[in-house]
């Protein structure tokens, strides 16, 4: 397919990568050049602009920090909906607000072009695998087109509705719970360790018994080892997350206090850490806060 991909950062790089490694023609595109010179070496072109990287292609997918940066790429002389042909499809990857998906999605059937969200589950080691878990929501025929993106970088597509932003909305759940899971975790392990038990010991009976799941071993193994820098998935878009899923808990009026502490947690992490800390460093302000 001809591709347009728009953002390199840690998951988009790794995602375009693997895009270039199954024979299709890309065109990259980063407000930093440079990041592309792994992605151009390899086969990719660096396209001049956002529209440049629209501009002819069957798709273009974006993979943005936050919904401000996806609609600068989008918007505008040199944006996305400036350079894509009519009738063709624009792939969101990027954790969004379910409003800023509404939002694109009518800005693009305004411009005769299609639209659907399919953000991931995954760490940049897993993007690098090509093992994401993929929520897409969109048109049947639009979700046809884009298998063959899909399964260039995916072990499984999970399709949850013909309405773009519920992809989105699926997102922030899942990534409620996987900080939820590290808060529970960083809990049981502070109080396991001040009383005289390991992490490690700790981790091992658990994801030895009940919890043997991805996320208790992944994030198990970093809590266990501390491995909070280089982040993988930086705190403060883990705290732009939780207030997306504030945001649709209010719409819909869902009260979710559990929320409420995992947005602290994040918050007091970044202000004593930096904000160059993984997001599962709310670890370590669990542990201060008992104490160790």
């Amino acid at each position: 397919m001809k591709i347009g991909f728009v953002g390199l950062g840690n998951m988009g790089a790794a995602i375009a990568a693997n895009l270039v490694k199954a024979r299709h023609e890309v065109l990259v595109w980063n407000r930093s050049a440079a990041k592309a010179k792994p992605l151009t070496d390899a086969g990719a072109v660096l396209a001049a602009s956002p529209k440049a990287a629209a501009a002819g292609r069957e798709a273009v997918i974006t993979m943005l920090a936050d919904d401000a940066a996806l609609e600068s790429v989008v918007s505008g002389d040199d944006g996305i909906l400036a350079g894509l042909d009519q009738g063709a499809l624009h792939i969101s990857m990027s954790t969004i607000a379910v409003a800023t998906a509404e939002g694109l999605a009518a800005q693009h059937r305004a411009h005769g072009q299609r639209f659907l969200c399919a953000p991931v589950f995954g760490r940049p080691e897993a993007a690098a695998a090509a093992k994401l878990f993929i929520a897409a929501a969109g048109e049947p025929a639009d979700l046809k087109t884009a298998k063959p993106i899909f399964e260039a970088i995916s072990q499984r597509v999970f399709e949850v509705g013909t309405t773009p932003s519920l992809a989105n909305l699926v997102k922030l759940c899942g990534n409620f719970m996987i900080l939820s899971s590290i808060e529970a975790m960083a809990e049981a392990m502070t109080l396991a360790e001040k009383g005289g038990v390991a992490k490690a010991k700790l981790l091992e009976v658990l994801t030895g018994s009940l919890f043997d799941a991805p996320i208790y071993r992944t994030y198990g193994g970093i809590l266990v080892e501390e491995r909070f820098k280089p982040a993988g998935f930086a705190a403060p878009l883990g705290l732009k997350d939780m207030r997306l899923a504030a945001q649709s808990a209010d719409t819909l009026r869902v009260p979710m206090p559990l929320l409420s502490l995992l947005r602290d947690h994040l918050l007091q992490t970044i202000a004593v850490e930096g904000e160059e800390i993984d997001w599962s460093g709310i670890a370590r302000t669990v542990a201060k806060n008992g104490g160790l």
